[in-house]
């Protein structure tokens, strides 16, 4: 490991060493987006591990990192393999289907972004530049996600929003590129993977929900 270290809660969870990522120093994409600083010297910020300001859900450690002692380990059966720890794992929402379901029920490349956390190419889907009234909903299993009320152009590429309906979507972090650490979003219902969230949009919620559009449907308003 660097100089840095990782270091883990009483409860077992990562908390990532607060640093500066420069913002203006990264392209505008559906894949990177700026961080702001990252407290981590507070009680509240060990125990929960943000990227910016965005709260996000915690990831156990693997149960084997905490088998020092018998007890730990005991703990690390409990927790560690729980039903809802291994659901999030395994994308596996109230709507479910097997690998091989999802890849008959959907178009190639909505599987690949749906089930294989894929991206699109930037300017390559409809939905970009779709601008009536209506609700766009998850490709996978239809759950309603953003209001078209909330869309807006944000010269990437990708469809963006400023802010998903109530109880639509997920959050969870993604350390897929180890450098700049993001904030993945999933549909809530099937834990599809739509794209992810940054903290450069326009009021008023400052966020920008960067989304695959091969992962969404639009419906228009009667």
């Amino acid at each position: 490991m660097s100089a840095v270290s990782l270091k883990t809660s009483p409860a077992g969870y990562i908390a990532i060493p607060s640093r500066r990522v420069n913002r203006r120093g990264l392209p505008r994409a559906c894949g990177v987006g700026g961080t702001d600083d990252v407290d981590t010297s507070s009680a509240e910020g060990r125990r929960r591990t943000t990227v910016g300001r965005r709260p996000l859900i915690a990831i156990p450690l693997a149960g084997a990192a905490l088998a020092g002692t018998p007890q730990r380990a005991a703990n690390a059966e409990s927790e560690f393999t729980s039903d809802a720890a291994m659901a999030m794992l395994n994308r596996t929402g109230e709507i479910a289907f097997t690998d091989d379901e999802w890849k008959a029920k959907l178009e190639p490349l909505t599987y690949k972004v749906l089930r294989k956390e894929a991206t699109e190419r930037p300017f390559s889907s409809e939905l970009y530049t779709e601008k009536r009234v209506g609700r766009f909903v998850c490709a996978g299993c239809g759950t309603p996600l953003f209001d078209s009320e909330t869309k807006y152009d944000s010269g990437t590429g990708w469809p963006s929003f400023y802010k998903p309906l109530a109880g639509s979507v997920t959050e969870v972090p993604d350390y897929s590129i180890v450098f700049l650490p993001r904030t993945e979003v999933r549909c809530k219902a099937c834990q599809g993977h739509l794209g992810h969230v940054f903290e450069d949009g326009p009021p008023p919620t400052g966020l920008r929900y960067c989304m695959n559009g091969a992962a969404l449907k639009f419906e228009p308003s009667a």
